[in-house]
């Protein structure tokens, strides 16, 4: 049941009992393997997906094949698109990092119940706009820091965000640290290599554990 869900989006909270109904009637449960895609870029989009377990990486596919990730979505977090009130399309592909269950809520539904709340649209329209920032400030960084900065940020994101520890595995490939630094695998690896060779940072397989913080975050901060 929605109104009962652990892991339900505190915006979520904004709705009557009715409405928590309403969408609980127009929903299922997913389960996904790792690696699994859940929405690709081009397709309809008719269903919100809530993530109740595991992570998955949200990309945009690029040409030549190369892909350019935007974020990491984790247990707790709700995923449309902006083409829940345009065109009705994916305008990206979310490609599961771990087993992962989701729940899907039907699209129109949902966005019936934007449209009966006011508070629940205004809290909508905050979240969209808050990660419209946060992409603002990924494609700066993409655009004016050079890779060692590059490499830095996606370390913090990994360790502020998606891992919320200074030491962790990360779920993510090379490949995906690359394509989330708009920088070749080759590249991706060599600066890692660089930071480790300075002490900075230690990596062991899939181990990260972050041993100079102030230093990384001036890298960050110059680029």
């Amino acid at each position: 049941m929605c109104k009962d869900c652990l892991f339900k989006q505190p915006l979520f909270n904004i709705l009557n009992p009715n409405e928590l109904e309403t969408l609980n009637q127009n929903r299922y449960e997913v389960r996904y393997k790792k690696g699994e895609t859940i929405f690709k870029q081009g397709s309809a989009l008719t269903h919100i997906a809530c993530f109740t377990h595991g992570m998955a990486k949200i990309y945009i596919e690029g040409l030549n094949n190369r892909n350019l990730i935007i974020k990491i979505v984790k247990r707790g977090e709700m995923v449309g698109g902006p083409g829940m009130h345009t065109d009705f399309k994916h305008h990206f592909t979310v490609t599961t990092l771990t087993d992962t269950q989701v729940c899907l809520i039907d699209a129109e539904t949902f966005q019936d119940v934007v449209k009966s709340n006011n508070k629940f649209a205004l809290a909508m329209m905050k979240k969209i706009n808050t990660q419209g920032i946060k992409n603002f400030e990924k494609f700066i960084n993409l655009t004016q820091k050079q890779m060692p900065g590059r490499i830095a940020d996606a370390i913090f994101y990994l360790s502020d965000f998606v891992h919320e520890s200074d030491h962790f595995d990360v779920v993510i490939s090379r490949q995906d640290l690359a394509d989330m630094t708009a920088m070749t695998k080759e590249s991706a690896i060599r600066i890692l290599k660089e930071f480790k060779d300075a002490g900075l940072i230690s990596v062991e397989g899939n181990h990260f554990e972050i041993l100079d913080k102030e230093t990384l975050r001036k890298i960050c901060r110059t680029g």
